[in-house]
This record gives C-alpha cells, sequence and structure tokens, in this order.
C-alpha cells in the first residue's frame, strides 16, 4: 500500500494593505494522521470548544485564553514535525507584468498550483522508489470544484514529482467542512494571524476611538504567543520574507515550518504600494 502526505490548505485575504494572496497549508504523513487528529480534538474537549475554532473569532477573556493553549498544542506537533506548515503570500509593492487575459482571471488557479507545487518541497519527501501519494483537502472553494481539481492534478506533469515516484490522486482531492477538521481550523487561526500582523492590522482602532478595540488587542496577544512558538523552533524569524533554505533545498520539505514570499518571475517594483518588512517580534 501506498503512503500517504495529507495537505489540509486554506487561504485568507486576496488584497491585503502591504501584503495579498495568503495560502496556507498543513501537511501530515498518513503514519502520523491519527496521533496529530487525536491530540488536537482532545485538547478541545478538555477546553470545552465545541464549535468551530476560527481567527476570526478570538476574542479577549477566556476564549483567548482556550486559543492560547490549543496553539501550544499545535505547535509542539509541529516541533515534533509531526505537521509541517506552509505559509505563502505576495507583497504589494511587486507588481506582475506580461500576464495574458487569461492569466489574470486565473491568478487564483495559478497561485494555489504554485503553493502545492513548491512551498513543501515534496519532491525531496521520498527516498525510497515506492510510490508516496499526496491527498488535498481543500477548505470551500470560490471557483468550480471540477474544474480547479483539474488543474490541481496537472502538478503530476512536472518532472520532480514522476522522477521521485510522487503522485497527487485526483479522487483524493476535495472540498472539505472546516467545522470537521480540527487540524484546518488551526491552519486557519495561524493563517490568520500573519496577514493581520503583516498588514498592521494590528494598529487599527474603531473610527473615532482613541484607543484599539478588545478584539484587536486579543488577536495580537494571539498573534505574538504563535510568534514566540515559531521563535522557539527558528530564533529570528522574519514573518515578512521566504524562509532561508539554508543552502540546501531539501530544508524545504525538512523544515516544520516555513513562509514564502511569492515573487512573480516578471514584475516591476512600486514602493508605495508596501513597506520593507523586517518583523521579529
Amino acid at each position: 500500500m501506498a503512503r500517504e502526505h495529507i495537505i489540509y490548505c486554506d487561504e485568507s485575504i486576496s488584497n491585503g494593505k502591504y501584503f495579498s494572496n495568503f495560502y496556507g497549508g498543513v501537511l501530515v504523513r498518513s503514519c502520523d494522521l491519527a496521533i496529530v487528529k487525536n491530540s488536537i480534538e482532545n485538547k478541545k474537549k478538555d477546553l470545552n470548544i465545541a464549535g468551530e475554532v476560527k481567527w476570526s473569532k478570538t476574542s479577549s477573556g477566556s476564549y483567548l485564553d482556550k486559543y492560547i493553549e490549543l496553539m501550544d498544542t499545535f505547535f509542539d506537533l509541529v516541533e515534533k514535525n509531526l505537521v509541517k506548515v506552509r505559509i505563502m503570500f505576495t507583497h504589494n509593492i511587486h507588481i506582475p507584468t506580461k500576464l495574458t487575459v487569461e492569466q489574470q482571471q486565473e491568478e487564483y488557479f495559478l497561485l494555489y498550483y504554485q503553493f502545492l507545487k513548491h512551498a513543501f518541497g515534496i519532491q525531496h519527501s521520498n527516498p525510497t522508489q515506492n510510490m508516496v501519494k499526496i491527498r488535498i483537502y481543500l477548505d470551500v472553494l470560490p471557483v468550480k470544484k471540477s474544474d480547479f481539481i483539474e488543474y490541481l492534478h496537472n502538478i503530476n506533469n512536472s518532472l520532480e514529482l514522476y522522477k521521485y515516484n510522487i503522485e497527487i490522486d485526483k479522487n483524493q482531492i476535495d472540498e472539505v467542512d472546516s467545522k470537521k477538521h480540527s487540524i484546518l481550523q488551526c491552519l486557519d487561526v495561524v493563517l490568520g494571524s500573519m496577514q493581520f500582523r503583516l498588514n498592521d492590522l494590528h494598529k487599527a482602532k474603531p473610527e473615532g476611538a482613541r484607543f484599539r478595540a478588545k478584539r484587536t488587542v486579543a488577536k495580537e496577544k494571539l498573534y505574538k504567543h504563535i510568534s514566540e512558538r515559531i521563535r522557539k523552533i527558528y530564533p529570528n524569524f522574519n514573518i515578512g520574507a521566504s524562509t532561508s533554505n539554508r543552502g540546501d533545498l531539501r530544508n524545504i520539505w525538512n523544515d516544520p515550518y516555513r513562509h514564502w514570499l511569492f515573487i512573480p518571475r516578471n514584475h516591476k517594483v512600486d514602493l508605495s504600494k508596501g513597506k520593507n518588512y523586517s518583523i521579529k517580534k
């Protein structure tokens, strides 16, 4: 029986103040899936979290404490490399050029394709000659499901996957209800926290108010805790830049947590549309 990698995918805002097109993924090997799911779901039960965990639900008080504890459980699994997290985004200063009308219309498809093909370094995940299958679970799609599945399945045509005996199983690409998948819920929180901080939403105040809303303060506290957990793995981690492979492309697979600032091959730079980020706190 072929081994499997299961990838849970989600996306956040497509048009942010400074950073846009946020895509996130969590990869779990089939041999680790039961322990990962049980760890997260049991923690939710212990914390008496009955509903869906979402970044947008973050609030002050007991719910913030519960979300922090749940993130600790999740990042314990990340530290052990039982789950791999990848976050991809674009910086608004990089403006694509030479795009055809078709490419502009298919931006969502193109970016998701790049994310799944490259972000996890899956071509480096199979040191054996045995087949490895890729199963993909997607949060609810804003496009026609059948067209999107067909598009993603074309990743199999790449030489990297064929050479290393890795295959995305077309019959195992599907939309799922995040309410039923605790791993996807944790991804939503991490992805949401990154776009929140990179787009300076932690500074937002209600119109006419002198102080930030309690929910904004709570979200910043949750982001900071997530940031601390990432920096426990990678000291001086910069959330606004691509994570270094440290001279070895295999680390794109080996690393438990990575960010990818996607820069189009053909682009121009407009510094008025962004900030030069080096966020290490």
